[in-house]
């Protein structure tokens, strides 16, 4: 039993952390009933029909009535949906999804899209008692143990931001760059650890002429990669492979070579860094895209900290340390970090281009 006496400005910071708790355990119930809402189909058939009743939607997404009540029940008192007759029997109430809700729970072309966050969050935590020993033991969590949720998160969460920035304001940030992928020759580019491959999908869709070769080990993301870009027609630019990008024997020269969101995420970033540096040769160029965090570690971190530290104590520092030796990066990679790393794999500069992204810092790396 805890007995020590509170002053009163302790009172009011316990006081404030009680606050903090509940409104974090609401916030974890919107993430997952919103996990429920796009699984099932609900909120594309409340968006599609302007207002339904539970039978009607149970009916319209092959789910059962009375799930779907108290979900419709809930989602209203949470204040993401709107009841046009709260007065009315529990059957009759007809439920809608408000405009501006549904740009970012279901339009994934949308930068606000937010839904595949409730996916990652449920990958996320899918392997705690693992996670749980690898606290105590040493080791990590290999990738593939957060299975698909995780996966389908992380390549929706991104997707908008591949099809549209990447080509409207990342890559023109490089000048020389920009004109060689509108150049013919046909410029060769190489996206490492590409997982869902919009990232390769967005270079090609916006540079006509290139060649896009996609490589990460994970086998279902290629799968999911290859079958993005069959749907986006795009399949005879755009080749997806199974390969570890510090393959000694990974062959060719590269225009561009790119690794977005991945680094941090590597056991090895030296070694891969380098097999990108030879892969782009003495005239290709090589960028990054990592978090934007804070240049040092202070107490109350920068504005994207707290979900980086998020993401990296259950899923991005497990993962990379999986795989021994490591360096045990995580998702917090400083500048001064991965400019080590760069200035080991061989590189002679590292610039941080002039890209303002909430989320993303880019830098280009010279050999």
């Amino acid at each position: 039993m805890f007995t020590h006496p509170l002053s009163p400005a302790e009172a009011r910071q316990r006081d404030a952390f009680v606050e903090r708790l509940l409104g974090s355990t609401r916030g974890t119930f919107d993430i997952f009933a919103i996990y429920l809402g796009d699984r099932l189909g609900l909120y594309p058939a409340l968006h599609a029909n302007g207002s339904l009743t539970a039978t009607e939607l149970a009916a319209r997404t092959s789910t059962q009535e009375r799930y779907v009540r108290e979900w419709l029940e809930q989602q209203t008192v949470t204040g993401v949906l709107e009841v046009e007759n709260p007065e009315a029997e529990a059957t009759e109430r007809r439920f809608r999804l408000p405009a501006a809700h549904a740009e970012v729970l279901i339009d994934a072309d949308s930068p606000n899209y937010l839904t595949p966050l409730a996916h990652m969050l449920a990958g996320v935590v899918r392997p705690l008692p693992k996670l749980l020993d690898a606290y105590r033991n040493g080791g990590g969590v290999p990738y593939r143990e957060y299975g698909a949720d995780f996966r389908e998160g992380q390549a929706g969460i991104n997707r908008a931001l591949f099809l549209q920035d990447l080509g409207q304001s990342w890559l023109p940030a490089m000048p020389d760059v920009h004109a060689r992928l509108q150049a013919d020759p046909p410029a060769r580019v190489a996206d490492i650890g590409c997982g869902a491959g919009w990232s390769s999908i967005g270079l090609a869709q916006t540079y006509p002429r290139v060649h896009v070769d996609g490589f990460d080990l994970d086998a279902p993301s290629i799968e999911m990669a290859r079958a993005n870009a069959q749907a986006a027609g795009l399949n005879e630019r755009v080749k997806f492979h199974v390969r570890d990008a510090g393959d000694p024997s990974l062959e060719g020269r590269y225009d561009l070579v790119t690794a977005f969101e991945c680094v941090h995420d590597l056991a090895d970033p030296v070694s891969v860094l380098r097999a990108m540096r030879r892969l782009a040769g003495d005239r290709g160029a090589v960028l990054i895209a990592d978090e934007r965090v804070g240049d040092t570690f202070t107490p109350q971190g920068n504005d994207v900290e707290w979900m980086m530290y998020g993401w990296s104590i259950l899923h991005c520092l497990p993962v990379g340390l999986a795989d021994q030796p490591s360096a045990g990066t995580g998702t917090v990679m400083r500048a001064n970090t991965l400019r080590g790393y760069a200035l080991a794999a061989g590189f002679r500069h590292v610039e941080i281009l002039p890209v303002e992204n909430f989320f993303f810092r880019l830098y280009r790396l010279q050999a």
